[in-house]
């Protein structure tokens, strides 16, 4: 597997601020909202739940306990949350909020190392819209797979959550843009540089190779939403270039 560290940010020509106040609104809604995931009952009222979206309708679910596979110690797991707006805002809400310290630990470095060579290009404007805009579509195509595939209607129920779907579209901006740009990477323990193409290829590889375990199965495998995150780049690659309309050209390799 490909682990990315940091690129050639050599050529960038504007301060990110977008690309911080996206990592900061995610650190924050993590640490004080979800209280670190400790807060269940408002992870699950806000995030984006398959059945609720195709409905239209909120929909609250009741508590249950259920048996640690470990301990044996018997958990309680909250239902559903009521969502005191329109469900489809949860569309948006949940692309802020991540299920663990890994998660989000691993969108924000992606978003760090990636989204800021983005913003360079498209501005500051254009790209949070242009990341807000691959957010949604990445958890439309969650929600579409899930109807089409599941395997059983309760996986319908299964919220998701997490900025990946987002931050996959500026993964495929960011190869459309900059496919030669040199990013240094941890790959099969050795650490070396290669093109931007190799490093998120090989990524992308992995999600749509995983992805088609969902196939009959529903759209996560392990807790991970992998039609999001290919959703989201597929949405990157084809959005990038009209958003990119007018702003002048940056190198694609310095």
């Amino acid at each position: 597997m490909v682990f990315p560290l940091y690129d050639d940010n050599s050529d960038r020509t504007i301060t990110p601020i977008v690309n911080y106040v996206l990592i900061a609104i995610n650190i924050l809604v993590f640490v004080f909202l979800q209280q670190l995931g400790s807060n269940d009952r408002f992870t699950y009222a806000f995030s984006t739940v398959p059945q609720e979206i195709i409905s239209g309708r909120d929909i609250k679910t009741p508590d249950r306990v259920v048996e640690h596979p470990v301990t044996g110690q018997e958990l309680l797991v909250p239902g559903l949350q009521p969502t005191p707006f329109s469900v489809y805002l949860t569309l948006l809400i949940s692309m802020f909020m991540h299920g663990g310290i890994a998660h989000i630990a691993g969108n924000m470095l992606f978003l760090w190392i990636f989204g800021d060579n983005v913003e360079d290009r498209l501005g500051h404007v254009r790209y949070l819209i242009f990341y807000l805009v691959c957010g949604v579509l990445a958890s439309l195509a969650h929600v579409i797979t899930t109807a089409i595939f599941a395997s059983q209607e309760a996986s319908l129920l299964i919220p998701s959550l997490g900025a990946s779907g987002a931050i996959s579209g500026v993964l495929g901006g960011y190869i459309l843009l900059y496919p030669h740009r040199r990013v240094t990477v941890i790959l099969f323990r050795f650490l070396t540089e290669v093109p931007s193409y190799v490093a998120i290829g090989i990524w992308f590889a992995f999600q749509l190779i995983s992805g088609l375990g969902m196939l009959g199965g529903g759209s996560q495998q392990g807790g991970v939403a992998y039609a999001a995150h290919i959703g989201g780049f597929v949405a990157g690659i084809a959005l990038v270039k009209v958003f990119a309309i007018g702003r002048a050209g940056t190198p694609a390799y310095r």
